[in-house]
């Protein structure tokens, strides 16, 4: 297989993830193509200088491809996962950006034997979204995780390090997509989930007063930041993960009903003693 830097790449939607891992590409292999659905988004890219050249047709590029990068909404990767296949030229590496991984690699499983799949989830994002939100930079120093088919070829698990260093993220490859699903269940889905309930109860209680929104604080505004994430895209990572995030769910409403009677009862040292242990669990996590 090629490295990455002799590859033509072709990334299939255009959006945030899919935007800045063209623009962090581009320069760094042979070629970079983009795929959108519409002639405007196709046309910022090109102006912003994140790809080299793009299309509407799928098809038509696919054949070209060293590498291809499927960077659209989780049930459309899997969708297009399986339509694609018998065009891809011999030794092709397919690679998703989803944020979930059993469904996807799934459908990889099925691929013709001359496709080389690996998923992949980086781990960074933004509120934003649409190609106008693209920044090369996006994936600076984060992790970008890899999740090898037992078909996957360990050459072609070199080429997605390759991949993950060459936008600027560190590659972690986990060999099972149900830990993947698992971890990021709580580490990631959640927040959101949360997030949304956080502006729902601040939207039921206080948002009829005209004072709300000029005392809000910065805990409030970090805490929420995440429900302003793309809706479609978090709507395919929910129905592609509901296991593990209702495990995460039914776990936080047994702490959120610990913090609940404890605030009930009034007891100001076990309130103390437990508010400890998470400040200090907080700070193992981060130190």
């Amino acid at each position: 297989m090629k490295p990455v830097s002799e590859s033509t790449v072709v990334v299939v939607g255009l959006g945030l993830m899919g935007g800045s891992i063209a623009g962090a590409l581009r320069g760094n292999c042979q070629k970079t193509i983009g795929v959108a659905r519409r002639t405007e988004t196709i046309e910022e890219a090109v102006s912003h200088k994140l790809i080299d050249a793009g299309t509407t047709d799928i098809k038509s590029q696919l054949p070209k491809a060293d590498i291809v990068v499927l960077a659209t909404p989780v049930r459309t990767i899997i969708d297009i996962v399986r339509s694609i296949g018998p065009i891809l030229r011999d030794g092709t590496l397919l690679i998703d950006l989803g944020s979930t991984k059993e469904d996807i690699l799934n459908a990889m499983a099925d691929l013709p034997a001359h496709v080389q799949p690996l998923g992949g989830h980086p781990m960074c994002g933004k509120e934003l979204s649409g190609i106008t939100a693209a920044d090369p930079n996006l994936y600076q120093d984060k992790t970008f995780i890899l999740v090898p088919l037992p078909r996957t070829a360990p050459e072609t698990i070199d080429v997605g390090r390759d991949l993950a260093r060459t936008v600027g993220a560190v590659p972690l490859v986990l060999d099972d997509p149900r830990r993947h699903d698992f971890l990021v269940g709580t580490l990631s889905h959640l927040p959101y989930l949360l997030a949304c309930a956080l502006v729902r109860t601040a939207d039921a209680t206080t948002s009829a007063d005209p004072a709300a929104w000029e005392i809000v604080a910065s805990g409030f505004r970090d805490t929420s930041r995440v429900a302003a994430s793309d809706v479609n895209m978090m709507t395919d990572v929910i129905l592609t993960n509901r296991k593990e995030i209702l495990r995460a769910l039914h776990k936080y409403a047994f702490h959120l009903n610990v913090f609940e009677q404890l605030v009930k009862n009034g007891n100001a040292q076990d309130l103390r003693e437990l508010l400890s242990n998470v400040h200090n669990k907080r700070k193992e996590m981060f130190p």
